[in-house]
């Protein structure tokens, strides 16, 4: 059996990847913020899937939320083959109207954590010559748009390259990029979603099979769906002074600060 941390596991992308792993069999760790969720997820996929799923309730946004996933990936005894950093969120808001406080937490979140636990996850599976991490980004990475945007793009930018330093190693890193998941990023965020088309809405069970098969496939990034790839290839032409004006317009319509 293999063991698989998902970080924001009780939501959205992150549930869906429980759901895949614990139904291929993987053990689980569920990290999030919410201990009586965690624990009613935990009982729901032990009991369908017969896995175990360790529950450890920890806030990205702290330090002290950080170390302790830190210190369950670095643990040699009980390793973590797989690692997904999910946990992540939105700001509602031009940039000036969201406070600096909700800017530095969302690069905690967004950036730090991903940092942190990816070094402590990839130093264990380096020494047993195995392993992967996926970390959660999004298209948004790709285009211009405020603090999420660019969290997202660091995301991007360090799965890339950390994978190229750890080729031949055994472990495998993949920044995965979703469009929009009909998940419960965008109510947490106060954000409305009427205006949004239906095509450009992604099914999150469907998100994360093809993840896992561009993981398998040694892929460094996902854009797991035909739709989002014509767009990312649309935005490598668009010239950049043009697609700051047009995702600032779509930013403010659609997504994310």
């Amino acid at each position: 059996m293999t063991t698989a941390l998902i970080t924001g596991s009780t939501a959205g992308i992150g549930a869906a990847f429980a759901r895949r792993l614990a139904a291929d069999g993987h053990d689980l760790v569920l990290v999030a913020r919410d201990t009586k969720r965690l624990r009613e997820q935990a009982t729901e996929l032990h009991d369908r899937h017969g896995i175990e799923a360790e529950v450890l309730t920890a806030d990205l946004a702290t330090d002290e939320g950080i170390e302790a996933v830190a210190a369950r990936l670095g643990d040699r005894k009980n390793p973590v083959d797989l690692l997904v950093n999910n946990a992540g969120f939105g700001n509602k808001g031009r940039f000036l109207d969201v406070s600096m406080a909700d800017e530095l937490k969302m690069l905690k979140v967004h950036c730090e954590a991903v940092l942190r636990l990816t070094s402590a996850a990839t130093a264990v599976m380096r020494e047993r010559g195995r392993g992967g991490v996926v970390n959660v980004a999004s298209v948004a990475a790709f285009v211009p748009r405020g603090t999420y945007g660019a969290s997202k793009a660091w995301v991007v930018q360090f799965t890339q390259g950390a994978a190229k330093d750890l080729a031949g190693s055994g472990v495998r890193l993949m920044a995965l990029c979703p469009g929009f998941v009909r998940t419960e990023f965008h109510e947490r965020a106060g954000m409305g979603t009427d205006n949004i088309p239906g095509w450009m809405w992604l099914d999150a069970d469907k998100l994360v099979a093809a993840a896992l098969h561009d993981l398998a496939r040694g892929k460094s990034l996902s854009v797991p769906d035909p739709r989002y790839k014509a767009l990312m290839g649309l935005v490598k032409v668009t010239p950049r002074s043009l697609l700051g004006g047009i995702s600032s317009k779509t930013g403010r319509r659609y997504g994310p600060q």
